[in-house]
C-alpha cells in the first residue's frame, strides 16, 4: 500500500504534553491516518494528514444507524529508546471480525498494520518515556454513505488516530471496587457483544453512571438471560483466582475476546497454573469469596493491563477480594506483561513488534 503523506511543518506542530499529567485520551498528535472505501472501488487513498474534523453528511449512516467499529492497542517505549507495539496482529483480525459482523468492508491486516506503523513511526516524538505510559492507537471505521434506510451503507472512512496516555484508572495500580449490576445488562448471545462496536459501550453508560455515583469505579455484567453467570467488566476481562485455580468466563459470543486475556491465560498455563474458561455464576463466585476460596479478582484490558479488584458490590452487600489488597498473582502478571511490552523482558511468545 502506497500511503501519501501530507505532513505539517515543523513550526507548526503542536508542543507536547507534560507527561506526569497526561491522563487518557485527553491530547491528540499531530497527524491521523485516512483512507475511504466505496462498494465497487474499495478502499482507496490512503494518507496520513494533519489531525483534523471529519465533513459528514447529517444523513451518514453511522449517526443514524450505528455502524461504527475499534480497535485499541499501544506503542511502549524502552529504556533503549525503541518503540514496540504488542501483539497488533491480534488486533488486525480481531478489527475484521468486528466489521464482519456489523456487515462493513473488511481491511487486509499487513495494510492495517502498515498504517499504524508508519503513523506511529511519524509521531514518535509523541510517544511518552516514564515509566507506564504509551502511546494509544485508535484504529476505527465509520459508515459515511448518506442514506435513511436499514441496510448495511455503501460507502465507509477508516482512520487511525494516537493519544499518550497514563494511567487509565485514577487509582493506578491499586485495588478497584466492581459493582455488580443485575438490572441492566450489556449485550446478548447471538448479538454483538463479542464485536468492538460503538453501541456496546453506549448501553453501557447507564449502569456505569449509577456505579460511579456510588462511589465504585466500573460495573460487572452478567449473562442476558438469566442475571446469574458473569461475563465481563465495561472496559475488561473478568479472572478469579479460586484455590489455585485460574477461572474466567468462557467466550461464548457475548464476551469481548481479549488480547490481554489470551496473553494471561497463555502466561498462566506456562507457569504451570491451572487454568479454566467456564461459566461461573456469580453465586460461586461470592460464595468462594466468603469462605476464603477466592484468592484474587482482576480485569484485564489494554488500557489498564491489569486491574486488581478489593471488593464487589451486589445487591447491598459488599464481598472484600484478598483483604482488598492486589494480589500476587495480579502482580506477578502485571510485571510480566509490561516487562515484555516495554522490552525489560525477553519475548519468547513472539508478541511485540518493534516499530
Amino acid at each position: 500500500m502506497e500511503i501519501e503523506k501530507l505532513l505539517k511543518k515543523e513550526a507548526e506542530l503542536k508542543p507536547l504534553p507534560d507527561e506526569a499529567n497526561l491522563g487518557f485520551g485527553i491530547h491528540f498528535t499531530d497527524h491521523m491516518f485516512k483512507m475511504d472505501y466505496s462498494q465497487g472501488k474499495g478502499w482507496y487513498e490512503p494518507k496520513i494528514i494533519p489531525y483534523d474534523n471529519f465533513s459528514l453528511d447529517p444523513a451518514a449512516v453511522v449517526l443514524h444507524y450505528g455502524q461504527a467499529i475499534f480497535e485499541g492497542l499501544k506503542a511502549y517505549k524502552g529504556k533503549d529508546g525503541k518503540i514496540r507495539l504488542f501483539r497488533p496482529e491480534e488486533n488486525a483480525k480481531r478489527m475484521n471480525k468486528s466489521a464482519w459482523r456489523m456487515c462493513m468492508p473488511k481491511i487486509d491486516e499487513q495494510e492495517f498494520l502498515q498504517a499504524i506503523m508508519e503513523l506511529v513511526k511519524i509521531e514518535s516524538r509523541w510517544v511518552p518515556s516514564q515509566k507506564g505510559t504509551s502511546l494509544y492507537i485508535r484504529p476505527f471505521m465509520i459508515a459515511s454513505e448518506p442514506f435513511l434506510g436499514v441496510r448495511p451503507a455503501t460507502d465507509y472512512i477508516f482512520a487511525i488516530i494516537l493519544t499518550p496516555v497514563g494511567a487509565y484508572y485514577a487509582e493506578g495500580f491499586n485495588p478497584v471496587k466492581i459493582f455488580v449490576t443485575d438490572k441492566f445488562v450489556r449485550a446478548a448471545k447471538g448479538g454483538v457483544g463479542e464485536a468492538k462496536t460503538a453501541g456496546n459501550y453506549a448501553a453501557s453508560l447507564m449502569a456505569s453512571e449509577e456505579a460511579k455515583k456510588l462511589g465504585f469505579t466500573q460495573v460487572l455484567w452478567l449473562d442476558a438471560a438469566e442475571r446469574k453467570y458473569v461475563e465481563e467488566v465495561g472496559t475488561m476481562n473478568i479472572f478469579f483466582l479460586i484455590d489455585d485455580c485460574l477461572v474466567t468466563p468462557a467466550l461464548s459470543g457475548s464476551i469481548l475476546p481479549g488480547i490481554t486475556r489470551d496473553s494471561v491465560l497463555r502466561l498462566a498455563a506456562d507457569w504451570g497454573i491451572k487454568t479454566e474458561e467456564r461459566a461461573i455464576s456469580i453465586d460461586e463466585v461470592l460464595e468462594s469469596a466468603e469462605s476464603g476460596r477466592l484468592k484474587e479478582c482482576f480485569g484485564t484490558g489494554t488500557a489498564a493491563v491489569i486491574s486488581p479488584v478489593g471488593s464487589l458490590y451486589y445487591k447491598g452487600k459488599s464481598y472484600e477480594v484478598n483483604g482488598g489488597k492486589t494480589g500476587e498473582l495480579a502482580q506477578k502478571l502485571f510485571n510480566e506483561i509490561t516487562a515484555i511490552q516495554y522490552g525489560d523482558k525477553e519475548d519468547k511468545f513472539g508478541w511485540i513488534k518493534e516499530i
